[in-house]
């Protein structure tokens, strides 16, 4: 008589070989049952199981790679926001959480598991959502705030519009479209006496005009932007390690965004199974 001894745990784990592809090649259901032989039944049951499953937590030496920061989020639909923590150097996702939306509370929740796995960052760049700012001042109160340059200028172009009607906001577009350029001190110098004199100029101006056109509005608040983000525009300058942007995170979001469309009809709790398992897997390449 032959015994045979089936060690299911190993069969469970070549089997997750197929749900790393649903996940990072966008392979659909249908086609994995072509590639594996397994039914479309079977290629499901397995999708499901691993996603009922916490992906394992990656450990690489985590509090040594966090100086320089940078924290981002993205809505799914209206109540639902992805907030990612990605490290600069390593361009790993060192933590993300699933939330209703991009508050003070959430945030705050998100950095004090940071902060217990002894993670005391030097640097992070931000948006500049006050809600998010005033967490992570509230967490880590001497951390140094970079605002994302590229969210500042987009912000204020947007506010000033493609053809403004005022001289005024024809040249605040001017002085906004070399912020991304800034590199150097004396760029940094360049930028600001900029900003300055046009204030100068036009500080007269724009205070007697009447507060009953949107473009007016507009235009005082692409301004009063620019003053409360210069004391933390400019970091970056000198020291190299500090992103300038959040581009990463907004490169990063994108790709998720187009891979998470290929599986449409997820269930809540499945997506954001997804979502954990989709940052796992790309951590995992990177390592």
């Amino acid at each position: 008589m032959t015994f045979t001894w089936k060690n299911n745990l190993n069969k469970t784990y070549k089997q997750k070989h197929w749900f790393k592809l649903w996940i990072q090649e966008n392979y659909s259901v249908r086609q994995l049952s072509k590639i594996s032989g397994f039914s479309e039944f079977k290629i499901k049951q397995i999708k499901n199981y691993w996603l009922s499953k916490e992906p394992p937590i990656i450990l690489k030496r985590t509090n040594l790679l966090t100086k320089y920061l940078l924290f981002d989020g993205t809505y799914f639909h209206k109540n639902g926001c992805c907030i990612i923590v990605i490290d600069i150097i390593s361009k790993i996702v060192i933590i993300n959480d699933y939330v209703d939306k991009e508050r003070y509370k959430n945030v705050c929740k998100l950095f004090n598991k940071l902060k217990e796995q002894g993670i005391y960052p030097r640097v992070i760049t931000i948006d500049g959502h006050k809600q998010v700012t005033d967490a992570i001042k509230t967490v880590y109160p001497n951390i140094i705030i970079q605002r994302c340059l590229y969210h500042i200028q987009r912000q204020g172009l947007s506010w000033l519009r493609m053809n403004p009607k005022t001289q005024a906001a024809k040249d605040l577009r001017k002085i906004l479209f070399t912020l991304c350029n800034v590199k150097t001190n004396k760029e940094k110098n360049i930028f600001i006496n900029s900003f300055y004199h046009w204030q100068y100029i036009y500080k007269d101006f724009i205070n007697n005009l009447p507060n009953d056109s949107i473009a007016i509005k507009d235009l005082k608040r692409t301004a009063n932007l620019i003053n409360q983000a210069l004391p933390n525009m400019f970091y970056y300058i000198d020291d190299k390690n500090i992103a300038q942007t959040t581009n990463i995170a907004e490169s990063f979001f994108s790709r998720l965004k187009t891979d998470f469309q290929r599986h449409r009809g997820l269930s809540e709790k499945h997506k954001v199974a997804y979502l954990k398992w989709y940052i796992y897997f790309k951590n995992s390449n990177i390592f």
